[in-house]
């Protein structure tokens, strides 16, 4: 009886602290939406078009840590989906619009590892050669 108490208290402490979780009333300075990235166009220095966003990785601390981007290919066939560091990446305004850039070419990202995503996994692996 004193474990089913106890088993009951402490479930009722993780909901309640689950439930005064704390809410924001406005957006965090310096923040970005996951938008001005994923499914965005990439392109090189020279304002060609490298790729498309495919996915954007973050670790457990929430910080972003790359891009995966979809280069060659045509519609989506016999494309590659390669990884660059987010810190590689370039968010700039242009005519009212972001775009990103990336000081690679797109022929280096298609010489670059593969990877495709494990879906059981959910998480990116290296293609194998």
């Amino acid at each position: 009886m004193k474990t089913l108490t106890l088993l009951a208290a402490a479930a009722a402490i993780s909901f309640s602290g689950a439930a005064s979780a704390a809410m924001m009333s406005s957006a965090p300075d310096q923040s970005w939406t996951v938008t001005n990235y994923y499914k965005q166009t990439v392109y090189d220095a020279n304002q060609n078009k490298i790729g498309q966003v495919d996915d954007v990785l973050v670790d457990k601390a929430g910080k972003v840590t790359g891009l995966v981007i979809s280069v060659g290919g045509f519609l989506g066939v016999g494309s590659k989906d390669v990884i660059v560091p987010f810190e590689d990446v370039n968010l700039q305004k242009k005519n009212d619009k972001y775009w990103l850039s990336i000081n690679e070419s797109k022929d280096s990202l298609k010489s670059a590892q593969g990877f495709s995503y494990d879906s059981d996994a959910t998480t990116w692996r290296p293609e194998k050669s």
